[in-house]
């Protein structure tokens, strides 16, 4: 990681699969430090891990930064970098889930030069443990979002 490296950590929760849910981002970049966190009605946990690091992405306005995510998800970092995602791409992802946000997460994902690591989630790591304070606070705020695919296509296959 170099000082010019833009650092992320992030972590959903759900309570409930699906059931409502959150998002916690921490970003740091040089002297720089902001954490967002928001909420949804019914959503799932995949759900949540993925719009934590899409968020955090987001906030990057200039192309091609070096961008350290860290993230307890083994669901995200294993299909980034064992790179089965583009094979779902591929395949129109057939039989694949949430892919309007792997969708929306390869479209800043290209921005950037990205590297994941890996931590183990609920083990003490301070960043990540803040990151999932914000997201159970966000999944139990007042104002949830609509997490508008999910609910439609859930309503569609008879699952809510």
């Amino acid at each position: 990681v170099t000082p010019k490296t833009t650092t992320v950590y992030t972590d959903g929760a759900c309570s409930g699969n699906p059931g409502p849910g959150g998002y916690g981002v921490i970003l740091r970049s040089g002297k720089h430090y902001k954490e967002l966190a928001g909420g949804y009605r019914k959503t799932t946990n995949n759900r949540m891990e993925l719009m934590a690091v899409i968020m955090g992405l987001e906030q990057i306005k200039t192309p091609g930064q070096e961008v350290m995510i860290y993230s307890d998800s083994k669901y995200i970092i294993d299909a980034v970098e064992k790179r089965w995602v583009f094979g779902w791409v591929a395949k129109g992802f057939a039989g694949k889930k949430n892919k309007d946000l792997w969708l929306r997460f390869l479209s800043v994902y290209k921005l950037h030069q990205v590297k994941f690591t890996w931590v183990r989630g609920h083990a003490g790591h301070q960043e990540n443990e803040r990151c999932d304070e914000l997201a159970v606070m966000a999944a139990k705020s007042k104002d949830l979002l609509i997490d508008t695919v999910f609910e439609m296509e859930n309503r569609t296959n008879g699952l809510l």
